[in-house]
């Protein structure tokens, strides 16, 4: 039986030094920050730039993770690749490092059916030990996991849940409606502007990208909802919502958060993808985060 994953999980950004080059010691400050505002692990996803890292970066960011919490919180690492072949040969390796899930995104730039998600997560959960979230994200992968799929995907013994970042509520909604009563499938929340509605419909967890700028503001919603302080919750909510909206106008969001944690003093560095920021953006984001504690 794997461990439940509740509450709330950073998806963490990777650090970078002046060089470009993996910042492993900033890594590890940055994961100890989340573990003190009460924020359990999510490794290598979006926000991580999963996408401008090599294999060898990948299981050293996972490494690290996990040596550092050291089992204080939960740790889920995302292993999606383009093919079924390399994402079942990353999570191989992954897994044997003792995360407590691993999430895999769908296939992108290739178009595909249901029936071939359905095969691809198939073989995949075949292939590991480990637990398997599906990971629904179009606007960026330009594949959709349908409610249906989810709840086929859901038999599985080895795939225990789906982490939606489709970015509507309608879209949570549906995968909450189609496994409510799937016993041992759980819904994780994407979007940092449902979190609080997520934990009120169903959902076990949100992964948030803005916890890297809002560790303890972010944990909020998720410590009053467990209390029973619904109305606090969506309180806490509400404080975090604007921030959210104001720092992802300004850019994508991993550069974005990125930007906004190095003006608050943070050493992760530049995202390693083509984007730059003008002296107004980045004046922009000082005002966003200047009430926030560094």
């Amino acid at each position: 039986m794997s461990k439940k994953i509740c509450g709330v999980l950073t998806a963490i950004v990777t650090p970078f030094d002046n060089e470009g080059a993996l910042n492993l010691h900033e890594l590890k400050n940055q994961v100890n920050r989340q573990l003190n505002a009460g924020n359990g692990i999510f490794c290598g996803g979006t926000n991580g730039e999963f996408f401008v890292l090599n294999e060898e970066e990948k299981i050293a960011v996972t490494r690290t993770c996990v040596e550092e919490v050291a089992g204080r919180a939960n740790v889920v690492a995302h292993i999606g690749e383009i093919s079924t072949r390399e994402t079942i040969r990353l999570g191989k390796q992954i897994e044997r490092m003792g995360v407590d899930a691993v999430s895999v995104i769908t296939p992108y730039f290739v178009p595909l059916k249901q029936q071939e998600l359905i095969v691809h997560y198939t073989a995949i959960a075949d292939a590991l030990s480990v637990p398997v979230f599906l990971y629904n994200i179009p606007a960026r992968t330009g594949n959709t996991i349908e409610p249906e799929t989810a709840s086929v995907l859901a038999a599985h013994p080895n795939i225990i849940g789906i982490k939606d970042s489709a970015g509507s509520y309608e879209s949570l909604e549906g995968f909450l409606n189609a496994v409510k009563d799937i016993e041992g499938f759980d819904v994780l929340n994407g979007p940092d502007s449902l979190i609080h509605q997520g934990f009120v419909d169903g959902c076990s967890a949100c992964i948030s990208g803005l916890a890297n700028v809002a560790p303890k503001e972010i944990n909020a919603i998720w410590t009053r909802f467990k209390a029973g302080d619904v109305v606090g919750s969506r309180e806490a909510q509400e404080s975090v919502t604007g921030l959210r909206t104001e720092l992802y106008n300004v850019a994508f969001s991993p550069a974005a958060v990125k930007k906004a944690l190095q003006i608050m003093g943070h050493e992760v560095g530049a995202s390693r993808y083509a984007v730059t920021f003008s002296e107004q953006q980045e004046n922009t984001i000082r005002q966003i985060v200047s009430h926030l504690a560094h």
